[in-house]
């Protein structure tokens, strides 16, 4: 999966107001496909071991629970160097700070609802996409 694939999720804020679709568009557009998808509610557990690696962080909890707080939709999606023009595509966390036309500028309503996750580095993408997809090795 190395380069060319990565990991996001649409997060429950945003799959809620039904922006995924926009979403999913803007990814597309901008040269991603989609190899695998799925619609879930992540339960307090899930939640918690996806998102283990912030558990001493301040925000923990209000992430996890924010994430258990509706259905949500992880997606694979390829492309050449998938990390870096994912994180790209999507902006910077905050939605003020991001550059226009990205999704959090356009979608996020706020830093911590904003509407997608994106993997950090390839290793982590491989890790995240074995979490949702148990075949994501073959994929």
């Amino acid at each position: 999966m190395a380069g060319n694939r990565t990991l996001t999720i649409i997060k429950p804020d945003a799959f809620a107001t039904g922006k995924a679709g926009n979403i999913i568009a803007l990814l597309e557009k901008s040269g991603f496909k989609i190899i695998a998808s799925r619609v879930m509610q992540l339960t307090q557990s899930q939640a918690g071991e996806f998102y283990e690696v912030h558990k001493e962080r301040p925000f923990f909890g209000s992430l996890t629970k924010f994430m258990t707080s509706g259905k949500c939709m992880p997606i694979v999606l390829e492309r050449d160097d998938a990390v870096a023009a994912l994180r790209k595509t999507i902006g910077a966390t905050d939605p003020a700070e991001a550059e226009a036309g990205t999704v959090r500028k356009l979608y996020a309503e706020s830093k911590e609802r904003n509407a997608i996750h994106a993997s950090d580095s390839d290793e982590n993408a491989a890790r995240e996409a074995r979490f949702f997809f148990a075949e994501a090795d073959t994929l």
